[in-house]
């Protein structure tokens, strides 16, 4: 396996054999215990000595289904904390097929300029970016990069929004279709654009592929892992046949749909923007409901949403984003949602950061509640650069500060997710607590309180939280390391053989004999680097909690925030 590391203030390359430390380690595993180990915590995150990583997961570039996950790490520009961030797309498995197990980026170059990352099986390059793609939407400036370096290059780059070194400015990846799958929380792009890097581009063509030290064994452990997904009613039904937004009209009757800037939990237009209504609308109009983000992807939660011509406006419509502008910011049209998706995804900034953003944006008078025109100008103006741009691509606290508002929905700076924490209490545990600042995924406690996957604890009150987000955050951060899409999570948690078979394409894989314990303490290693990390930053427990407008009644259930520090402060108590 090999390691690579960049130097762009030496415009030097260093290919060398996986260090002792990092070595069985992959994903996130791999990029917060290389972060936590080799950056300065208390660094500047746009300066030198900042790192960013690339690491494919443990099961990267195999045969195994959902597998095709790529973690990327570095400090923060957004929190200031140690960040993970993954995404789908072709990257990490053609890395991996290469026999590389981490891109590393370091150093700042002393020249105004942008470069592309080549990487071959003959070596890796830096050369001059084409002069066309600089400030270009990451649609054209993909399509370039195809031209020049073949049609099925894996791809990662940073759009205008990453140039500019903006907080909430994300890094896209090449899907197999040659749409974008983003990176998108805690702001990485705006480090690879600290970098000068512009892009980089992934040509696996004579690559060995993933040595298996027992074939056989990985096969039938492959097999029984793919049937239980197959199994399973969310991985084979709702996320194929709705997608992510699946989940609005769930949430919405759930009481925990946050609307107008987290002000109540449920709404009355919900239907109109929810997945049912998503579904219906591309099968009317030949567009495609379910596809996959990679090779290999059997849940295929991702489509192809469509315009009224038939015309493709974007991929991978999520439920995040289409409920922090339909039903946070109040857009009540889904083919509005679905442009100012794709302006994000062109621009290249996180679109749960700015989706929240733009809500409180509205609500500071900046536009008008509900104003899908008006919201989609914004983001566009993020491209263009101009003063109130470059503030809304920086993310929900920054723009908070600046139209001088109270209600501001953030843990360290980064941005509260799609689900209201007054309703639905373990994901807020998860937000409070998570190193990575606000992030439903780093334990997803709305499974067991909402859709009462792997059991269920109540949304509405405090009783079992506590342990079900702690738990779920050892067993994510574990999964993380895996390059496994987190909706395994659904399998594993209800069918035992999933969890089993998990690891035992792991043990075949490598030749080890690893338990469910070793996972778990895997799991724990992670989150307690990656505190560690945060510590030396200077975080500390009064870092890990809400904003303060939660102790308001939610309506319709009127629950609130009630948690006290000492309870929060017991979810990272192992």
């Amino acid at each position: 396996m090999k390691f690579i590391r960049v130097d762009m203030a030496s415009k030097s390359v260093n290919i060398g054999d996986v260090p002792e430390q990092y070595a069985g380690l992959g994903g996130r595993a791999l990029t917060s215990i290389f972060v936590a180990n080799e950056v300065k915590p208390t660094c500047h995150p746009l300066g030198k000595s900042n790192k960013l990583i690339f690491a494919p997961g443990l099961l990267s570039g195999t045969t195994a289904v959902q597998s095709g996950r790529i973690s990327v790490g570095a400090k923060s520009p957004l929190t200031g904390t140690i960040k993970e961030s993954n995404a789908g797309g072709t990257f990490s498995q053609k890395l991996a097929r290469m026999g590389i197990k981490a891109l590393v980026l370091e150093g700042v170059p002393a020249e105004d300029k942008f470069y592309v990352i080549k990487v071959t099986m003959d070596g890796v390059t830096i050369e001059d970016a084409p002069v066309e793609i600089i400030g270009m939407g990451n649609y054209e400036a993909i399509q370039v990069l195809r031209n020049k370096y073949g049609d099925d290059v894996g791809i990662a780059i940073i759009g205008p929004a990453g140039e500019m070194k903006l907080a909430a400015a994300n890094i896209s990846f090449r899907d197999p279709e040659g749409n974008i799958r983003s990176a998108g929380r805690g702001g990485l792009g705006a480090v690879m654009g600290s970098k000068k890097v512009k892009a980089i581009v992934v040509d696996d063509k004579g690559a060995p592929g993933v040595p298996i030290a027992n074939p056989e064994a990985f096969k039938a452990a492959a097999r029984v892992f793919a049937e239980s997904l197959r199994k399973h009613p969310v991985t084979s039904e709702g996320l194929t046949r709705y997608g992510t937004n699946v989940l609005v009209n769930i949430l919405n009757e759930a009481g925990g749909l946050p609307t107008e800037n987290f002000r109540y939990g449920r709404n009355d237009w919900a239907n109109d923007i929810g997945g049912e209504t998503m579904t219906a609308t591309m099968e009317a109009r030949g567009g495609n409901p379910s596809h996959g983000c990679h090779r290999g992807c059997i849940i295929r939660c991702s489509q192809h949403y469509v315009d009224k011509e038939g015309k493709y406006i974007t991929s991978g419509f999520e439920y995040e984003t289409i409920w922090g502008l339909g039903a946070n910011s109040k857009i009540k049209d889904l083919d509005q949602i679905a442009y100012i998706d794709r302006a994000m995804d062109d621009v290249g900034v996180d679109s749960i950061e700015t989706a929240v953003t733009i809500a409180v944006a509205m609500d500071a008078g900046v536009i008008p509640w509900g104003d899908g025109k008006a919201a989609l100008d914004l983001v566009e103006q993020i491209g263009k650069g101009t003063p109130l741009g470059r503030i809304i691509g920086c993310g929900a606290a920054v723009t908070g500060k600046c139209f001088g508002m109270y209600r501001v929905p953030v843990v360290k700076n980064q941005a509260i997710p799609a689900y209201d924490p007054r309703a639905v209490k373990g994901v807020g545990l998860t937000y409070a607590t998570t190193p990575m600042g606000a992030d439903h995924t780093a334990g997803y406690a709305v499974a067991t309180n909402i859709l009462r996957v792997g059991g269920f604890v109540e949304p509405l009150k405090k009783e079992g939280n506590v342990e079900l987000s702690r738990n779920l955050q050892i067993a994510t951060a574990a999964v993380d390391s895996t390059g496994m899409c987190l909706f395994i999570a659904f399998a594993i948690l209800d069918i035992p053989e999933g969890l089993t078979s998990l690891i035992d394409m792991i043990n075949a894989q490598y030749g080890l004999s690893l338990t469910a314990d070793d996972v778990t303490e895997l799991g724990k290693t992670i989150l307690k680097a990656e505190r560690g990390f945060n510590e030396r930053a200077g975080f500390n427990k009064y870092n890990d909690r809400l904003p303060e407008f939660f102790d308001e009644e939610c309506p319709p259930h009127n629950t609130y925030w009630d948690f006290t520090e000492e309870e929060i402060d017991e979810v990272f108590n192992f």
